[in-house]
């Protein structure tokens, strides 16, 4: 590992750095799509090349480091899954800032073995710091590490353990509950907690009506989008893809499929809207986004049933023209958006969690073995760069202002040119 700096001179190196720095403050960076605005991102390293500093965290979480200003925020689950904790780092650094237990559990229950208790990414925003565990608990910290609120009004049985992430819009934080048992769309207030809207799932699909599905729970990141001139909130979830006004809840237009357990996050270009349907027959969507009530007949631009390319956890990256996808399995596919187009259809390696990042004209895909492949971004397939690090990886890594922060089971790290 790198040897550290004096800390004056680490201070006089970063102060640039902490005036105009980037954030990346919830689950899939600042749209909620992947996308980096980084320059100077490192193509390569290693344990002993390119890492500013590494640092130990402790229990486990597959949350995504979430960034604002001096801070990185991740959860994590210590004494597997009884204290359910929120840590802050110090960016220039890596050293703890808080450690604060969140929640208390006498009887956590079980998880999904690839899962976690602390899995949903927190997200930032000014002073304060929103944290979700599923049905465990949801709360709000100030930025100094001191709890504001929480609340355990969210009730519902996910199954395999918490998974989707919360975001923000104006004075409301938004959470998909969808268990086994029940599955809504609930905004809280912010500076509260309380219950401010709560919206049932009211859509079906043809294979549940006749029993051919039966588990209807999800783990899907809503996603906020200025779609037909106005912020429309859109929510995956078993059978169906869903648009909501995000003031009241209220739906504005959906999409039917058979599905569930869906993972990956939708991703939004150019006005198509690209999603999986999770498990059952599995299938890759590319809708125009948008319009009134049931959209399914209308709307439907193309699709892709291929099950050896189709994620079922790992969310869709859109670049230019082109949609990226990764099967759980590692196989890798690049699609036309207009029309669905095969560019080209790789295998990586042998399994995936993390969702892509795009930055600086390259793609980074970290599999579960510590591995991050950097692609070229474009129509031909072209390997830049493999990358090892030690420990087992499942949450998706933060780019910004030249640095990749990429999580492991163990530790987080800090990957920059040095």
């Amino acid at each position: 590992m790198t040897p550290r700096l004096p800390a004056a001179i680490l201070l006089l190196v970063f102060a640039p750095f902490f005036v105009q720095a980037e954030d990346w403050p919830q689950f899939r960076g600042p749209d909620g799509q992947g996308h980096s605005l980084s320059k100077n991102v490192p193509l390569s390293w290693s344990e002993t090349e390119n890492i500013a500093w590494k640092v130990p965290l402790p229990g486990l979480g597959w949350s995504s480091p979430s960034i604002q200003g001096r801070q990185i925020w991740l959860t994590a689950a210590v004494d597997e899954g009884h204290s359910l904790r929120a840590i802050a780092l110090d960016r220039q650094s890596g050293k703890i800032l808080h450690d604060v237990e969140v929640f208390q559990k006498a009887e956590p229950g079980s998880v999904h073995p690839n899962n976690s208790h602390a899995s949903p990414t927190p997200v930032v925003e000014g002073n304060r710091v929103y944290v979700h565990f599923g049905a465990h608990g949801t709360a709000c910290l100030s930025t100094d590490g001191q709890v504001i609120w929480k609340t355990n009004e969210l009730k519902y049985n996910h199954g395999h353990g918490p998974g989707g992430s919360p975001v923000v819009w104006h004075d409301l934080l938004i959470v998909n509950c969808d268990g086994t048992d029940v599955q809504y769309v609930v905004a809280l207030d912010k500076k509260t907690g309380q219950i401010r809207w709560k919206r049932d799932r009211q859509h079906t699909s043809e294979a549940r009506r006749t029993g051919k599905l039966e588990v209807p729970m999800a783990y899907c990141t809503p996603l906020l989008l200025d779609i037909d001139g106005h912020t429309q909130l859109v929510t995956l979830g078993s059978d169906a893809v869903v648009a909501h006004d995000p003031r009241t809840g209220e739906e504005l237009w959906w999409f039917t499929f058979s599905g569930y357990s869906n993972v990956s996050m939708p991703a939004y270009a150019g006005g198509k809207l690209f999603f999986s349907s999770g498990f059952g027959p599995a299938a890759l969507y590319a809708i125009k986004a948008g319009g009134q009530g049931d959209i399914t007949e209308t709307n439907k631009l193309w699709s892709l049933t291929k099950s050896a390319v189709v994620p079922l956890d790992v969310s869709p990256l859109v670049v230019g023209d082109e949609v990226y996808i990764i099967s759980d399995s590692g196989i890798a596919g690049c699609y036309d958006t207009a029309s669905g187009k095969q560019h080209w259809q790789q295998r990586l390696s042998s399994k995936f969690w993390a969702s892509p990042v795009d930055a600086d004209g390259r793609i980074y895909c970290l599999d579960d073995s510590g591995t991050t492949l950097v692609l070229s971004a474009g129509p031909k397939f072209e390997l830049l760069a493999t990358n090892k690090l030690e420990g087992r990886t499942q949450a998706s890594s933060a780019i910004v202002d030249g640095a990749i922060f990429l999580r492991t089971d163990t530790h987080l790290y800090r990957i920059e040119k040095r």
